[in-house]
């Protein structure tokens, strides 16, 4: 799988292929219930270290590249703008799901390919 493809989801590693709804993962409805998961915590898998702050920003590290970003709610989905190294990866909106400690982003609005991450 493309670096491109597996950042595209959020920050973004190697992803399974389950689908989005796999069992307990409950959808992230809102803004603020986002927030709330990732404010002053670090979203992390193997070679992925990425920070979401509230403010909109994406920033971190992926497979020792740089990734910068930026963030908005749009509805029920996360739209993203990032790059990762010198490579512009463009914008997608991606369905948030939580599972315990688990953050699941799921490209093109929940049809796409996903990627989980911890939150640390």
């Amino acid at each position: 799988m493309k670096c491109a493809t597996l950042l595209a989801a959020a920050a973004l590693a190697i992803t399974a292929a389950a689908p989005a709804s796999a069992e307990g993962f409950r959808a992230v409805e809102s803004r603020s219930g986002f927030v709330s998961l990732v404010d002053g915590k670090s979203l992390k898998r193997l070679g992925i270290n990425l920070a979401v702050t509230p403010g909109g920003e994406i920033r971190g590290q992926a497979f020792g590249q740089r990734v910068t970003g930026a963030w908005r709610w749009d509805g029920r989905y996360f739209c993203r703008d990032l790059k990762f190294g010198t490579r512009d990866l463009g914008p997608n909106c991606q369905l948030v799901l939580v599972n315990g400690r688990t953050v699941r982003f799921v490209a093109d609005k929940g049809t796409g390919e996903h990627a989980d991450l911890r939150i640390e």
